[in-house]
């Protein structure tokens, strides 16, 4: 028997992405048109396919290092890779796809 694997992005998820929706539109920085696409089915909570969910694993694996960027954790001024990285989900996001990743116990191949 197998396991259903349920695809919907968590709530705290959701909310990371809905905060990097927000921080974009009144600071003007962060994220590409991609990153809005990907915040806005995040937000939604709308349940994503398994290609998604690696494009996510290689977005955070490329981007942790934004981490280590000026402003990265100042929610007065956000720097724009601390914007992306939550239109992405954020931490929760990364922990999220990252589980799934193993979840399915294809290691890189979900």
């Amino acid at each position: 028997m197998t396991e259903e694997i349920d695809f919907t992005p968590p709530e705290p998820v959701a909310r990371n992405a809905a905060q990097g929706l927000e921080w974009r539109e009144r600071f003007g920085r962060g994220g590409t048109e991609i990153g809005v696409a990907r915040a806005r089915e995040l937000a939604a909570r709308r349940p994503l396919t398994p290609e998604t969910i690696r494009r996510m694993v290689s977005y955070f694996a490329r981007h942790e290092v934004d981490k280590r960027g000026r402003n990265f954790f100042n929610d007065q001024n956000p720097s724009a890779g601390r914007i992306a990285w939550l239109l992405w989900g954020g931490d929760e996001g990364r922990a999220w796809v990252v589980e799934m990743k193993a979840r399915t116990g294809k290691g890189g191949d979900i």
